[in-house]
């Protein structure tokens, strides 16, 4: 049999072979280091036998998927640990996540924190016992008869909804046995570090109507090292939490008389205001216009959009004049009728409109997390009306847009293309142009780029861009649309250079995505010490005594004539505590006056990035913070 590797090449194998013994055979290092793999782009355990011609790639703990299969064995381990120390309690569902492992566990007596230090102990001893891991199945039957003996109704309930005559597999390690379809370590020692992180209520199958679970969850490597970073990164997101920083920094509050809707207080206005002012100049210069459209909309157009179908339960209704209308989740129906709104030419377009709409989504109380996932926020979409050959062009003009944005504030980020789903709308035809239309643009960009096969939206692929921040998280913000299907649900069209008429294609195209979840990242990002241009206060005149008020506040004048935020400290404190007090507000500069700058007319520049600066005139340090302010650059 041959197997073709990721790199091209091809081993030849004669008879079956399992996936460790072919990874064993390439390198005895990347076998030891292997989690799982990828058979014909289905992951499997290395102890999967191959029998036939395939395409493998072996999984490393560098990737997602190799991750997943390191992760999901923790959770045995620590639902092992549980058992072995509280035999009573009774299993629900424990998968890999994003940033770990989680166990919905059930027991009379719930879990607290302190359980966690006996449980993390106990899955260490586990680790060292070495345990072989082994994949087995059972019957239907024979599945629900096995749990039930051993009192465990959360997998017979599990085990009763799969289909009939299905095997189901399980995976043992030494006296543990739970349900399982993997894939799996080959044994528990490569589970060299873990931390139990936290623990919360969970309701089974996310239902209100079922019991209440304990959820604990952890995350695990193959170094301690490696859990060591991710602790430290742990402990300076605690440190940038947007919530509390938004708190001391006056920027916005939340309160119990509007859950998940923010108030923005006068210093978050400039820092919301002043991102707003940018993305403006940033949109006319790519040439779009601006739109504004109303927030609450008539039922029949969000029947046509199709959203009063499929989203309906996410939205807030009203009735006007006895009649439905719905307060809108999004901003794309809008921009549908603008279009429509006048006869439109091939050379219209395309067609670039922004908007930076406010949209209302009902989020369940729950989920609902500071500036991350709101109840209401403006969104700063725009749409983008084309004709098919204009597509490749316009998504290299948004993709160099939002790389613009991106870099202005320091991050990082990955590109990801997804494609036609099955649930999709549309011709072969149609989806073939369009995604090469996406493919082709990021290639001619020179973007390196992964591909999400089956996942873009049901009208159309897109790509989204996955920024990362400067404690190395990620954040899925910018995202670039095609949509065949909403101009034939709104009937769009335009006259051709051909005197017929013609079905427009449009982007749907987010940069920061929700202004205040991008103002939570970003607080976070800069640990709420933002760059110049952004800052809400960006600088502070203390005058050293009573006595320099006077020359303090002729020097704020001059900055607040110059177009600079500036403030001054009146009170009666000593300078060191001003400064102190001006450091932990964040300010990018603070300008200490007393007898010899009044004298000489000058100002004591001390600065968040440098300290001490010296003594400079007036004049000069106001042309430096406006060429910093207006260059948006980061000291």
């Amino acid at each position: 049999m041959k197997i073709t590797l990721k790199d091209g090449s091809v081993k030849e194998y004669e008879g079956s072979r399992s996936v460790l013994d072919i990874a064993k055979d390439i390198s005895e290092g990347l076998a030891r280091a292997a989690t799982s793999a990828k058979v014909n782009g289905d992951i499997v355990d290395l102890r999967r036998e191959i029998s036939e011609d395939c395409e493998l790639e072996l999984l490393t703990f560098d990737s997602d998927e190799g991750k997943g299969a390191f992760w999901h064995t923790t959770s045995h381990i620590m639902a092992q640990a549980v058992k072995r120390l509280y035999p009573e309690t009774k299993l629900a569902i424990g998968p890999s996540i994003d940033n770990g492992f989680y166990y919905d566990l059930d027991r009379e007596t719930p879990f607290v924190a302190e359980d966690l230090e006996k449980i993390e102990a106990e899955m260490k001893k586990i680790v060292k016992e070495d345990l072989s891991i082994e994949r087995f199945t059972k019957s239907r039957e024979d599945a629900i008869a096995y749990f039930k003996e051993n009192g465990e109704p959360y997998k017979v309930e599990l085990v009763e909804d799969l289909p009939e005559g299905e095997e189901i597999s399980f995976y043992r390690q030494g006296e543990f046995v739970d349900l399982c379809a993997g894939p799996h370590l080959m044994s528990t020692k490569n589970v060299k570090a873990v931390k139990l992180t936290s623990l919360a209520g969970a309701y089974w199958r996310g239902s209100e109507k079922n019991k209440m679970l304990t959820r604990i969850y952890g995350i695990s490597y193959p170094k301690k090292a490696e859990l060591e970073e991710y602790l430290n990164r742990l402990e300076e997101a605690k440190k940038r939490d947007h919530r509390k920083l938004g708190r001391e920094l006056g920027l916005f509050m939340m309160c119990d008389e509007g859950p998940g809707f923010p108030f923005f207080l006068p210093k978050g206005m400039v820092l919301k205001n002043t991102l707003m002012e940018y993305w403006r100049e940033l949109h006319k210069r790519n040439g779009y216009v601006e739109i504004s459209t109303p927030i609450i909309l008539s039922r029949h157009l969000w029947e046509n959009s199709g959203h009063w179908d499929h989203y309906k339960d996410n939205m807030y209704t009203t009735v006007i004049d006895e009649e439905d209308y719905a307060v809108k989740p999004m901003n794309c129906p809008g921009g549908m009728l603008v279009y429509k709104s006048e006869p439109r030419s091939y050379k219209d377009l395309p067609l670039r409109a922004g908007e930076i709409g406010l949209v209302h989504r009902h989020e369940k109380s729950g989920a609902l997390h500071g500036l991350f996932r709101v109840r209401c926020f403006n969104q700063d979409d725009a749409h983008i009306f084309m004709m098919p050959e204009q597509i490749r062009d316009e998504i290299k003009g948004v993709a160099r847009l939002i790389d613009e944005v991106y870099s202005l504030f320091g991050f990082k980020y990955h590109v990801e293309l997804s494609t036609r789903p099955e649930d999709s709308m549309g011709s072969d035809e149609d989806w073939e142009m369009a995604t090469e239309g996406l493919r082709g643009a990021l290639d001619d960009l020179g973007l390196d780029y992964v591909v999400n096969e089956g996942d873009g939206a049901f009208y159309g692929p897109k790509i989204d861009f996955h920024l990362e921040d400067s404690i190395g998280r990620t954040w899925q913000c910018g995202t670039i649309q095609l949509d065949m299907q909403m101009p034939q649900r709104f009937d769009l069209e335009y006259t051709g250079a051909d005197g017929e008429k013609h079905r427009p294609i449009m982007i749907h195209r987010v940069a920061f995505g929700s202004i205040e979840r991008f103002i939570g990242i970003l607080i976070e990002h800069f640990a709420g010490a933002f760059p110049t241009w952004l800052a809400p206060v960006q600088v502070k005149v203390l005058p050293i005594s009573e006595k320099h008020l006077d020359y303090g506040k002729k020097v704020l004048k001059e900055l607040e004539a110059a177009g600079i935020r500036a403030e001054i400290d009146e009170r009666a404190e000593k300078i060191g505590y001003k400064i102190r007090e001006a450091q932990m507000n964040k300010i990018p500069y603070m300008l200490v006056v007393g007898a010899k700058e009044e004298e000489q007319e000058l100002v004591a520049v001390r600065s968040r990035f440098a300290g001490d600066e010296g003594q400079k005139g007036i004049p000069e340090f106001i042309g430096a913070v406006k060429e910093e302010i207006a260059s948006k650059k980061q000291r």
